[in-house]
C-alpha cells in the first residue's frame, strides 16, 4: 500500500502563508492606516504643542482629527470594522484629545484649569473600563451620539485656544484676541458639559445592561 500524499498529511505552505497575508491585510486596511496616521500627527501636534507653535499645532491638531471621523466613515461605509480598529481608534483618540488638554493646562496663557484635563481623561477612562466590562459579558456597548457631540466640542475648545494663544498679542488684528477669548471659555464649558452628559447617558445604558433579566 503506497504511503499517503503530503497534500493529505499538512495544507501546503503556500496557502497557510495566504491566509496570513490575508489576514494581516483586512487588519492593515485603509481606516487602520488612516488611524495610524492620526496617532503620528497626535505626536507631531504635542511636541509642537511643546515648543510653543501654536499656529501650527493647531493646524496639525484640526488635521489630526479631521482624520477621526475619515476612518469612521470609511470603516463603516465598507465593512473595514476590525478589532485592530475597535483597539487603535479611541486609544489614538485619547492620546490627541487628553493630550492636548494636559498639555494646554500646563500653560498659564491658556488659562484652562488642571480640572478640565480631569474631567476629560478621567471620563475616558471609566467609559472604556465600563465598555471592556460589558463586551467582555457579551454586551452591545457601542459608540452614542453623545459621545460623538463630546469629541467635536472637545477638538473645537482645543483648536479655539490654540488659535487663541496664536494671536496673542494681538498686534496685527486688535480684535482677534477677545474673539478667541471668547469662543475659547464657550467651547470649554461646551466641552465639559458634553463630557459630563455622554458620562451620564453611557452609565444609563450600562446600568440597564447590567440588570437581571427578570427585572427588565
Amino acid at each position: 500500500m503506497s504511503p499517503p500524499s503530503a497534500s493529505l498529511e499538512s495544507p501546503p505552505a503556500s496557502g497557510k502563508a495566504d491566509r496570513d497575508a490575508s489576514a494581516w491585510h483586512r487588519q492593515w486596511n485603509v481606516a487602520n492606516q488612516i488611524t495610524l496616521s492620526r496617532l503620528v500627527l497626535t505626536l507631531g501636534c504635542l511636541a509642537l504643542m511643546d515648543a510653543h507653535q501654536w499656529g501650527w499645532a493647531a493646524l496639525v491638531f484640526f488635521v489630526a482629527a479631521t482624520t477621526d471621523f475619515v476612518d469612521g466613515y470609511i470603516a463603516r461605509k465598507y465593512g473595514l470594522v476590525t478589532v485592530l480598529g475597535r483597539v487603535l481608534d479611541p486609544l489614538v483618540d485619547k492620546m490627541l484629545v487628553g493630550g492636548a488638554f494636559i498639555f494646554l493646562s500646563a500653560v498659564p496663557e491658556a488659562r484652562i484649569s488642571p480640572w478640565v484635563a480631569v474631567i476629560v481623561i478621567g471620563r475616558e477612562l471609566f467609559i472604556t473600563s465600563l465598555r471592556g466590562l460589558l463586551e467582555a459579558a457579551g454586551k452591545d456597548f457601542s459608540a452614542a451620539w453623545s459621545g460623538k457631540v463630546k469629541m467635536v466640542l472637545q477638538c473645537a475648545a482645543v483648536v479655539a485656544v490654540l488659535l487663541e494663544l496664536a494671536t496673542a498679542p494681538p498686534a496685527d488684528w486688535p480684535q482677534a484676541h477677545p474673539i478667541f477669548y471668547w469662543l475659547k471659555v464657550g467651547l470649554i464649558w461646551g466641552a465639559v458639559i458634553s463630557t459630563l452628559w455622554s458620562a451620564w447617558v453611557y452609565i444609563e445604558r450600562a446600568a440597564k445592561l447590567l440588570r437581571p433579566a427578570d427585572e427588565t
